[in-house]
């Protein structure tokens, strides 16, 4: 779908220097301003279908045809194709402009029957409130947010209103039927030449009013669709609680600005993976960080979690820092049980495989930290300061001193205590532990052996 839309769009200067997946979204909204163009067509249609079964009948019934149904099930025909094309996504501009001339002709042609229908002198149309369609159909062209169909459908519905008032005067007598009295024209089968100029001009007016406001909207639907790919592709850089903060903040984020609150940090990392990488393909190393992460991630995002940034085969994931939280310090113990248990689970099936097993090494700090964006204007980073973001970096170190897979802080789980958590078992806890890089003894809780 999209290479046809860029072939039919490649001179087009406002899509030049457009990345390819905006151009899809755009491509996608289209195509389905096109369904629903095709279901109010087809609605229109059928209305008019049960408004004609259902009047009262005023012509002779010695007539041997009627035009008005022959016209209906024809558009029906067309607006049935138009649907399926739609559907394929087969509308191309060719397509369009051809759609919107049969469409415009076949309306201002029903209407045109009307005299026929009811044996009355071709300006007897002139007076049919069915004309107000026309501007339906105008307005229909500019879901598609492309000003060009709007303006077809304006121009062939004020030429073909234009040639069928001309046809009406000369058929209907000539200037003999032509007058100026209003009262005379509106209960009569005259013509008045300023009230059929007045629904050109209309028609023209109204089309240019609304290819105007399309034009400008079409500036802005770039704009929304590339902003809101930008921020989907943003969301796969940055946690979605950040990528939240940057696409939505209320004035634009400057480096230097912070905020204090209250957190816990989690720090995960694989044992090992120094001397792993020395023996490992490249891309089996690679391979096996992805499917580290993709099992790690969604547990921590699970509970509430935000992933700070990934460091190799360490992560590093904040619990109430992007989004405050009253249960912070419970929510990343929470975590912490999972990642173990899934820890678990995933080095059962290394084992089915005959792989060697994956260590994961997990702490937990709790405290006060600053939550903020630093760098510069040409590149910037949301991040966490403070003691607790240490602490749990020289923690996780420390689990292998204490040979264990995760500890935590004596006042991270009281903390996580009082927010709820219920651990389902025991921990034990190691008081005044010499943590390296750490001025003073840390009292630890043990949380997986």
């Amino acid at each position: 779908m999209i290479s046809r839309w860029r072939e039919h769009n490649k001179k087009d200067t406002r899509y030049q220097g457009i990345p390819h997946r905006v151009l899809n979204a755009i491509s996608a909204q289209q195509a389905a301003s096109e369904k629903l163009v095709g279901w109010v067509q087809m609605a229109v249609v059928l209305f008019f279908g049960l408004l004609y079964a259902v009047s009262p009948k005023t012509f002779s019934r010695d007539m041997t045809f009627e035009p008005v149904p022959w016209f209906l099930g024809i558009w029906l025909v067309v607006t049935i194709i138009r649907l399926y094309l739609a559907y394929r996504n087969r509308m191309s501009a060719p397509l369009l402009y051809l759609s919107i001339i049969i469409d415009m002709s076949l309306l201002l042609g029903m209407i045109w029957s009307f005299h026929l229908q009811y044996q009355q002198p071709p300006s007897f149309y002139l007076k049919s409130p069915t004309l107000l369609y026309v501007f339906i159909f105008i307005a229909l062209r500019a879901l598609r947010f492309e000003a060009r169909y709007v303006i077809t459908a304006g121009v062939v519905a004020a030429i073909g209103w234009a040639a069928m008032a001309v046809y009406a005067t000369l058929a209907s007598g000539g200037m003999d039927v032509v007058t100026r009295d209003y009262v005379y024209y509106l209960t009569s089968n005259s013509v008045l030449k300023g009230a059929e100029l007045d629904k050109v001009i209309t028609i023209l007016t109204v089309t240019a009013i609304i290819a105007t406001a399309i034009t400008r909207a079409h500036k802005l639907l770039i704009k929304a669709v590339a902003e809101g790919t930008a921020a989907h592709d943003l969301a796969r850089f940055f946690s979605p609680e950040i990528a939240r903060q940057i696409t939505t903040a209320e004035q634009e984020v400057t480096a230097g600005t912070g905020q204090a609150r209250d957190a816990a940090i989690l720090m995960v990392d694989i044992r090992g993976f120094t001397r792993l990488s020395a023996i490992v393909e490249p891309d089996d190393l690679v391979c096996l960080l992805a499917e580290y992460q993709s099992r790690i991630v969604p547990i921590i995002q699970g509970h509430g979690g935000t992933i700070d940034k990934f460091m190799g085969d360490g992560i590093m994931a904040t619990f109430g820092a992007a989004v405050t939280s009253p249960t912070y310090a419970a929510d990343a113990l929470k975590a912490v049980d999972d990642i173990m248990e899934s820890s678990a689970a995933w080095n059962a099936e290394l084992q089915h495989a005959n792989k060697p097993p994956l260590i994961l090494g997990a702490a937990v700090a709790s405290g006060r930290i600053i939550f903020g964006a630093v760098g510069d204007e040409s590149r910037m980073e949301y991040t966490v300061i403070g003691d607790a973001v240490n602490l749990s970096a020289k923690l996780e170190k420390h689990t292998k001193s204490e040979g264990v897979r995760a500890l935590c802080t004596k006042a991270a789980f009281d903390t996580a205590a009082r927010q709820g958590f219920r651990p389902p078992q025991d921990r034990r806890q190691r008081k005044a532990r010499t943590v390296e890089g750490v001025s003073d003894p840390v009292d630890i809780i043990i949380l997986a052996p």
